[in-house]
């Protein structure tokens, strides 16, 4: 084989060899794939940015509406007892009776439990013997001051034997105002052998029982009992919110607070505030607060925890919209508000105040107009959303 002859096939026309004609075709059909992909994606953009969202969100909205809406602060709080007492014997001796079921409703004065009080009978015995035995002593100390005041004008007696006499009547009067504190003394021991309630509430758990020895000294007492009605909720507000609550409660005769429970979906009970403490808690940055609640049907229970909602103003012919319609961002609050073209335009609005599920709105909405309460994560400003069908509407 000649040198100069190529051992690669050759094009006759070009006189070069034939793979080099196969790589130009297959670079002219990738450019032209590549072209179509970029022409493919730039309408694709144009066609995004006309419509951000792509196809209509669905979304859930609502109205705006015009009207007045309360301004409540809400605190975690615990129910107190307005009294809580401890019943303890205030003499000693054995227990021989207890007059009540634990957990039950006492009212003032009702028997509780009996101390035996056949120590303090005798002791009254005693004294009443000795009241009787001085009382008779005056007496006949007295007759004989009668009879030497009348010796002493004739001249029988000396004056120094009155005087005696008179210092003798007066030592048995002294002696008998003693006797007399003595059978008071005992008649209140017998008094008190019988432990009465000294506040109506509810007993707790008998702390001793029939048959042991009680004093007067024991720390623990028979039983508890816990005023429910009327009754306290102490209950915690922001720091930065008392000069409101302060002002409020200044303007008003009692502000309303009402006890919820702890999932805020049942309320318990309705009361007024009734004391503010005097500083603030340098721990939590709270004030606390109490509230005072009739409790009549005995809904809230000593050391339960419940949520205290204080009533502090009323706004007055304001804008309201759902809580879940306002937004927050770092330029500030803003809602998706719905257009007649079924898009959604971006409205910074400013929020006055929030109860629950509602916020007022005193500026960037009216009345009447819609915004997006669900679905808000996939808007954008010029998005197109499926508004749900009114009830009864047929597909």
């Amino acid at each position: 084989m000649d040198a100069s002859e190529s051992i690669l096939p050759t094009d006759r026309a070009s006189g070069r060899p034939a793979i080099f004609q196969g790589w130009r075709l297959w670079a002219i059909v990738g450019g032209a794939a590549l072209l179509l992909l970029w022409l493919f994606f730039r309408g694709g953009k144009k066609d995004a940015a006309a419509n951000p969202a792509g196809r209509p969100v669905p979304v859930a909205v609502a109205q705006a509406r015009k009207g007045d809406m309360a301004v409540r602060l809400t605190g975690l709080g615990t129910v107190t007892a307005l009294n809580n007492v401890t019943v303890k014997s205030r003499v000693d001796g054995q227990l021989i009776r207890v007059d009540f079921t634990e957990g039950q409703l006492v009212k003032e004065g009702q028997l509780l439990a009996e101390i035996d009080p056949r120590p303090f009978q005798v002791q009254l015995m005693q004294a009443e013997g000795q009241y009787a035995k001085d009382k008779a002593a005056l007496q006949n100390a007295s007759a004989d001051l009668r009879r030497f005041q009348s010796l002493v004008q004739q001249g029988i007696i000396s004056s120094q034997q009155v005087d005696t006499q008179t210092s003798a009547v007066a030592q048995a009067e002294a002696a008998l105002k003693a006797d007399q504190a003595t059978v008071e003394s005992a008649k209140l021991n017998l008094v008190y052998s019988r432990i009465t309630a000294p506040i109506s509430g509810r007993v707790g758990l008998r702390l001793v029982d029939v048959g042991n020895i009680v004093k007067a000294t024991d720390a623990n007492g028979l039983v508890t009992i816990a005023a429910l009605q009327p009754i306290n909720v102490v209950f915690a507000v922001p720091a930065d919110n008392i000069q409101k609550v302060l002002s409020q409660n200044a303007k008003a005769a009692k502000l309303p607070v009402e006890a919820w429970d702890r999932d805020l979906k049942t309320r318990l009970a309705d009361g007024a505030l009734s004391a503010i403490d005097n500083q603030v808690d340098p721990g939590t940055g709270t004030v606390r607060l109490k509230a005072l609640f009739n409790n009549d049907d005995r809904a809230l229970f000593p050391n339960q925890f419940v949520n205290a909602q204080l009533l502090v103003d009323t706004l007055r012919g304001v804008v309201i919209v759902p809580t879940a319609a306002v937004q927050r961002s770092p330029q500030g609050s803003f809602v998706y508000l719905v257009k007649a073209d079924s898009t959604v335009e971006l409205r910074t609005v400013e929020v006055q105040g929030t109860d629950g599920d509602d916020t007022a709105v005193s500026k960037g909405l009216s009345g009447g107009e819609t915004v997006v309460t669900d679905g808000l994560e996939k808007l954008r400003p010029g998005s197109k959303v499926a508004l749900p069908k009114p009830p009864g509407a047929k597909s």
